[in-house]
């Protein structure tokens, strides 16, 4: 009898675990551990091998085929594990790290005790893959004369190109940064993914003949319209650029700013790049509050503590999630529940169900946050909405806040004016059922066509654009 006979009935889940709380908080290294691989075997053998697999229908937006990797790495098949997963992924390198496993939310094991640790099982098939040679360049047997240009290089625009690079276009990608990966290098920390794992992704896309543009602003540094006549279809991948505000009184003090710029400030730092003393944004000896309770707050807790904060708060106007699943996510639904990363773990203290009212200053500077709880109540259109609770105001001092409130839209994008592309009352960029805009041949792409979301679902989003430009470019877009 093979572990997989009675595998989750047997075989508990087991996690990683992260390094030491101590030792992270000194450096910016990933603070997640990694299961060994017998003990990786262990945790594929607890695969039920459904009948109707819904990690693969339901939860992983790339539709992996999880099944059937979970038999082969416990086989220890690792090319055609690799081969399998590459298939479907355009870089699984990246979710295998940081992705909050939607799979492992729609996994059946999960419907009465714990899933199956398939984004671990990813990752061990990734690493061995490229340990052991197997990931390997391979640029088109037949480049067409097509030219595409891709505009934005996260994880979006990076999985167009890749896409379409396969097909055999020649695929040039345009970045205004100073280096590829958009999100991916400038807005998620180095302690969840090191940006040597990116660039190795990056030399592979250039060795198979994808082309990067980078300091090169399109739109400003070079036209729109340019681009246009020179390559066959375009795509835009800028992402969401527009963050939301907080529309309350003392917003324009001095130690008030949003968190992307925070993050990709350290991002920065950590690459080697000087940030001129006048610019610089850090939490050095401060008190933090980070108003926003997702995971970019709490990407910017973890970034505060290893910079050195006094005191980090995260505040989150929702109410605090239950311990397990809500009935109102059933599964196999991405289930709302407490969850607590890293950074959490690390430090800092969250405040649910809190309303920011006021900031106050001294001399032009944020000393103190005035807020108080709230309830959700039912509006007259059936949605709930945050209401004060009388006599629970309260103040909090602080000399930094970083706003971590998400995102509106891609704002006002060079590229998009300049072409005038149609906008919806909210001012996101119209795209068809095809993904293209209302410039004929230009597309768009990821966060900056849908809102911001998941790395995962950017990868996604940006697979199913090439299939669209494709269609485009052979005629088949109108069948």
């Amino acid at each position: 009898m093979s572990k997989r006979d009675r595998g989750f009935i047997d075989i508990p889940r087991q996690e990683p675990g992260y390094r030491r709380r101590e030792r992270r908080l000194q450096d910016w290294r990933p603070v997640e551990r990694m299961l060994t691989s017998e003990e990786l075997r262990d945790q594929a053998a607890r695969c039920m091998d459904c009948g109707t697999p819904f990690c693969h229908g339901c939860g992983c937006p790339l539709h992996n085929i999880v099944p059937e990797l979970n038999v082969l790495a416990y086989q220890s098949r690792w090319r055609e594990a690799w081969d399998l997963l590459e298939s479907t992924h355009p870089m699984p390198e990246i979710t295998a790290r940081i992705c909050p496993a939607l799979c492992e939310g729609a996994c059946v094991a999960g419907l009465h005790g714990e899933p199956v640790t398939i984004r671990q099982i990813e990752r061990m098939i990734v690493e061995h893959a490229f340990e052991s040679g197997l990931v390997k360049p391979k640029p088109p047997a037949v480049r067409h004369n097509t030219r595409i240009a891709v505009v934005g290089s996260g994880p979006a625009g990076l999985a167009a190109a890749d896409r379409l690079n396969r097909a055999g276009y020649s695929i040039t990608v345009f970045e205004s940064a100073a280096k590829p990966g958009g999100i991916l290098r400038y807005g998620i920390p180095d302690f969840k993914l090191e940006k040597w794992i990116l660039d190795r992704r990056i030399q592979r896309m250039v060795d198979e003949g994808i082309q990067f543009e980078t300091g090169v602003d399109v739109g400003v540094d070079l036209s729109s319209h340019y681009l246009l006549r020179r390559y066959q279809a375009m795509i835009l991948a800028g992402g969401a650029q527009e963050p939301r505000n907080l529309d309350v009184p003392g917003r324009e003090l001095d130690g008030i700013h949003f968190a992307m710029p925070f993050l990709t400030q350290q991002n920065r730092r950590s690459e080697g790049e000087a940030i001129p003393d006048d610019e610089t944004i850090t939490a050095r000896d401060r008190i933090v509050t980070v108003i926003g309770g997702g995971d970019t707050g709490s990407d910017c807790l973890g970034t505060a503590l290893r910079q050195g904060a006094r005191k980090v708060y995260q505040l989150e106007i929702l109410p605090r999630p239950p311990a397990q699943r809500s009935p109102s996510t059933p599964w196999p639904e991405w289930p709302l529940r407490l969850r607590e990363s890293s950074s959490h773990l690390e430090g800092g203290q969250r405040l649910w169900s809190v309303m920011t009212r006021r900031l106050e200053g001294r001399d032009g500077r944020v000393v103190r946050l005035h807020g108080c709880e709230v309830e959700w109540i039912a509006g007259e259109d059936g949605r709930k909405k945050p209401r004060p609770i009388e006599g629970s105001d309260f103040a909090m001092d602080t000399d930094l806040v970083l706003l971590a409130l998400g995102f509106t839209g891609p704002g006002r994008h060079p590229c998009a004016e300049t072409l005038d592309l149609a906008r919806d009352p909210q001012g996101m960029i119209q795209r068809d059922a095809h993904q293209m805009t209302s410039q004929r041949g230009v597309f768009i792409t990821g966060d900056m066509a849908a809102g911001a979301s998941l790395v995962v679902r950017a990868l996604a989003d940006g697979a199913r654009t090439a299939y669209s430009v494709k269609d485009y470019l052979t005629g088949k877009e109108a069948t």
